[in-house]
């Protein structure tokens, strides 16, 4: 008898089965409902560049007196802030809670698609408008500030791999946290607000009191801010990096940690 062989399956159908193919997938089909929500799309697209102009009206020459920093470097670093705060991470905070409220995350389970798969999928497109409005804004601050290109371009990159990921993980706990979507967004603004104003995003924190300053040095998006900055000043140490580096890897870590624990895939009754 000659042995039975099944036949191979269509190019289309063993695309999908792979990893990178469901990924895709998931995030072709988050981009069309992310195009579809006006509030976020606002929140993601027009906010990180407006926002950065207008606190560059609090920062003068009398403020970074003797910081050793000039205005376009506070400010280029804190434009690739506000895009990593509202592009990724308060955009995200609201797309997981919303999808796990109508039941997106909880059918997504049930197919092929691992969970972190799902969480990732889902932030692809988020994560390219962030990644795509750093370079915009990098561009257009380097032009009008004159700033000349970053001494260190390794650590720019790298505090924005960095800033990426933990705004992910970050929105990811976020939105386990909270009980529905509006709550969500609520539970954000605290979070939005302590990163904004504590990791040297509106204010060096040079300009800062010793103890706060210690304090600051500690949040989640300091230790990328850091990097980014210091990848245009070339003047970070060894010892800063290795610093910011670990603590934004252990919050990095941490997050996920709590991801793990707490996330939840259907409603909260």
């Amino acid at each position: 008898m000659s042995a039975v062989t099944t036949p191979p399956a269509p190019a289309g159908q063993e695309q999908r089965t792979r990893p990178l193919g469901r990924l895709a997938a998931l995030a072709r089909a988050e981009l069309a409902l992310l195009v579809r929500s006006k509030g976020v799309m606002f929140a993601a697209l027009f906010v990180p560049f407006v926002l950065p102009f207008s606190v560059a009206q609090t920062v003068d020459d009398d403020t970074l007196k003797g910081t050793g920093l000039t205005l376009g470097l506070v400010l280029l670093p804190g434009a690739i802030g506000f895009s990593l705060l509202f592009a990724v991470y308060s955009s995200l905070v609201t797309i997981y809670a919303t999808r796990r409220d109508e039941l997106v995350l909880k059918r997504l389970r049930t197919g092929e698609l691992r969970d972190n798969e799902i969480l990732a999928g889902t932030a692809v497109p988020s994560i390219i408008i962030g990644l795509a409005q750093s370079a915009v804004l990098i561009v257009a601050v380097t032009a009008l500030l004159d700033i000349g290109a970053p001494k260190a371009p390794h650590l720019a990159v790298l505090g924005i791999l960095v800033g990426i990921v933990l705004m992910v993980v970050l929105a990811a706990l976020t939105s386990a946290l909270s009980r529905t979507a509006e709550s969500a967004q609520v539970m954000a603004m605290p979070v939005l607000l302590v990163l904004m104003l504590g990791s040297g995003m509106v204010v060096p924190l040079e300009v800062f009191p010793d103890s706060l300053a210690s304090v600051c040095e500690r949040l989640p998006l300091t230790g990328a801010m850091a990097l980014i900055r210091g990848g245009w000043t070339g003047e970070l140490s060894g010892g800063d990096i290795l610093t910011a580096a670990v603590t934004s890897l252990a919050w990095i870590a941490l997050s996920l940690f709590a991801v793990r624990r707490w996330f939840r895939w259907e409603p909260r009754r």
